[in-house]
């Protein structure tokens, strides 16, 4: 009996094969459901308690159009450079742009470089969300800037005179701060008061109002404030970074989703930090491999009670032996978006698996998880002054004379002994002469390379270097080098940028088109599956089925890619799906005219597959090389639409045949023999 089940099961039957397609398709129905709803699924399971386990939530990448923001076009100006080295040039033009404006914390930045018909070449940049644009546009505006810096030998220290001073103004900032309290507790007007007396310009003539804020805005002030009664101020100073501060609470309220008015969640979590050569502002010398076996083993290691101790003891973060990784309490679009995705799919008291960012590799605890909540907040800020205020930012590394205007090019080599990748440079003569000074000074010690205020690389100089050309070694990978190379020469190559072309969009105009799309895409939906059950019932009815498996798997498609929606790929998304239908109608056609010629119900539908096949593969091919053709030589906008209707196209081809071909075949044919009206208004010519 046992074998027999097992010949069943391994070596079903030809409709036993059906039933396993089926199933098939219902578990991958279910995948794309929580690929889709992930975020519905897991507040269920949290609300009633369910034996289930979390799904990672992936949301939809919405484009500018949807989101709101800014989408700006700069030219480049490549005239000074050599035709051969443009296309590298504007690369790295391009990464440094995108890295610039990772500053901002832009939620997904986009940045494409177009070449167009008359050889120029266009850098679009388009900034979700983006708020301060005119600070931008200067960022980004600016041409990269390449430093070669050396290891600061001494940091100076406040003399006694200075020391005096700065005790001084901070003792007068307190005595002020203290006369405004006592003005703010006899029952003075805070709004007047903080109007009159507050030093914080930004704020001053709102009369001291920050608006609704959270911990991660003004994390001291908001402390301060959870001790607060609504409508009450503040009866003692306190200080934050930027000098004493008497506050009053106006309100407190859940911060909400502006989208889908559902409350946001904030996490607190300490990380332990891997980086490697290449990656943002990383100074450990390791290259990538090296970099994901040391954290490999320090996962294999780490537990709840190891894991501060582990970071102080191995993180390349800096200041992370003070801090012990901690990261406090923070939002999701506070941290970069794979970091982000995996903390907050995390269970909490848990130690992630390695995560990698473009800052390295990170291992990260999840401590706790709540409901964010806004403070409304009125404060009067009386500003004290620091060290750093009176002898200024003191860097480990100071800078060299030798900047980009002394590097000629940068290009990938390799080593003759072991052909291994490496960075070759070739300076100008006035920048040889600098460099082999500055190597002179640091054998054996190690060079920092600055792009746009970071560092890139920190090479080890091994012995002086004369002749104007230099190595840059380091167990690269070709990816790695030809990344070093392409931002060195950003910073080396002469390729000034110029905004041609600027445009906003408000997020409440993307906010409707949003609602607008989703009323166009179930208005289209409701009418496309009337019209399949009242004119082709059962099969109709079937085709719907598939057509609401169809929406899943493109959603989640659209979700894994991830595929950037704007308004034209929602159209495309739309059209895809009267596209779906056409394919439908075709078969259902041909299955009509092989019961009226009097063929068997079974046949006419494996008939009617067969021959409806050649017509739609033809007719999606034909506009599959039409997306393509949109997606090589047109603007994101039109690429935006050509790449979800060939999606939509492609998966429309395995829900039209795989799927109802699948439904149609599991529904007994000896049943629907005599129920051709379940199929067509006519009769067969068996029954004539």
């Amino acid at each position: 009996m046992a074998e027999n089940f097992l010949q069943k099961l391994f070596q079903p039957s030809q409709r036993g094969k059906h039933w396993w397609i089926f199933v098939f398709v219902i578990i991958l129905t279910l995948i794309a459901g929580l690929i889709d709803f992930g975020q519905y699924y897991n507040k269920a399971v949290a609300r009633y308690k369910l034996p289930l386990p979390q799904t990672k939530e992936i949301p939809f990448r919405l484009g500018l159009d949807l989101l709101g923001g800014t989408q700006l076009v700069y030219q480049a100006d490549v005239s000074a450079v050599s035709a051969t080295d443009r296309n590298s040039a504007v690369e790295g033009v391009r990464d440094v742009i995108e890295r610039r404006i990772n500053v901002f914390g832009v939620s997904e930045p986009n940045v494409q470089v177009n070449k167009t018909s008359g050889g120029d070449y266009r850098i679009l940049v388009e900034l979700a969300g983006i708020k301060d644009i005119k600070e931008a546009i200067k960022m980004i505006g600016e041409t990269p800037l390449l430093e070669f810096k050396e290891q600061n030998p001494g940091v100076r220290q406040l003399t006694d005179e200075e020391n005096q001073q700065l005790a001084d103004y901070n003792k007068q900032a307190e005595t002020k701060a203290e006369e405004i309290l006592g003005k703010v507790l006899s029952g003075g007007d805070f709004a007047a008061l903080a109007k009159q007396y507050s030093e914080d310009e930004k704020t001053k003539e709102a009369s001291g109002d920050l608006g609704w804020v959270t911990t991660n805005d003004q994390p001291e002030l908001v402390e301060l404030a959870k001790k607060i009664p609504v409508g009450k101020t503040s009866t003692d100073l306190t200080t934050s970074g930027l000098g004493y501060e008497i506050i009053k609470l106006e309100g407190k309220r859940d911060k909400t989703d502006a989208f889908t008015n559902q409350p946001v969640q904030e996490v607190k979590a300490q990380h332990l930090l891997i980086c490697f050569t290449g990656a943002t502002n990383c100074e450990s010398g390791l290259v990538k491999e090296e970099a994901y076996e040391k954290i490999k083993k320090l996962k294999e290691q780490a537990n709840a009670e190891n894991f501060v101790s582990l970071v102080k003891q191995n993180s390349t973060e800096p200041n992370a032996r003070e801090t012990g990784g901690d990261l406090g309490w923070f939002d999701h679009s506070a941290m970069v978006k794979p970091f982000a995705d995996a903390v907050f799919a995390q269970e909490t008291s848990t130690i992630s698996d390695i995560v990698e960012t473009e800052f390295g590799y990170h291992l990260i605890f999840k401590q706790a998880e709540r409901k964010i909540e806004e403070y409304q907040i009125r404060h009067i800020l009386v500003k004290t002054k620091t060290e750093e205020d009176i002898i200024g930012k003191q860097s480990e590394w100071k800078n060299t004379e030798l900047t980009g205007k002394n590097l000629t090019k940068a290009v990938v080599e390799f080593n003759p002994n072991d052909n291994s990748p490496e960075v070759s440079l070739a300076f100008d003569a006035e920048g040889a002469k600098m460099f082999e000074d500055i190597t002179i000074r640091n054998v054996s010690k190690p060079v920092a390379i600055y792009l746009d205020g970071y560092p890139i690389s920190v090479p080890t100089v091994n012995e002086k270097i004369s002749g104007g050309k230099a190595v840059i070694t380091g167990k690269f990978n070709i990816q790695e080098a030809k990344l070093l190379a392409q931002r060195l020469n950003a910073g080396a190559l002469p390729v000034p940028i110029n905004l041609v072309n600027q445009q906003t969009i408000g997020p409440s105009l993307g906010q409707k088109s949003v609602v607008d799309s989703l009323r166009a895409g179930i208005i289209g939906f409701l009418i496309i599956a009337l019209f399949m059950i009242l004119f082709y019932r059962l099969p109709g009815l079937l085709s719907v089925f598939a057509l609401l498996i169809y929406s899943l798997l493109v959603m989640a498609i659209f979700k894994l890619w991830p595929v950037t929606i704007t308004l034209a790929g929602v159209a495309g998304f739309i059209i895809s799906i009267g596209m779906a239908v056409d394919a439908n109608i075709l078969i259902f056609a041909r299955m009509k005219e092989e019961i009226a010629s009097g063929k068997p119900l079974a046949k006419s539908i494996e008939e009617g597959f067969k021959r409806a096949w050649t017509s739609i593969r033809d007719s999606n091919i034909s506009t599959l090389i039409t997306c393509f053709i949109l997606i090589q030589f047109t603007t994101s906008v039109v690429k935006g639409f050509a790449i979800t209707l060939a999606l939509g196209v492609l998966t429309s081809m395995f829900t039209a045949i795989f799927i109802t071909r699948n439904f149609l075949t599991l529904i007994p044919s000896q049943w629907l023999e005599n129920k051709h009206w379940l199929i067509t208004s006519g009769k067969s010519a068996n029954n004539k």
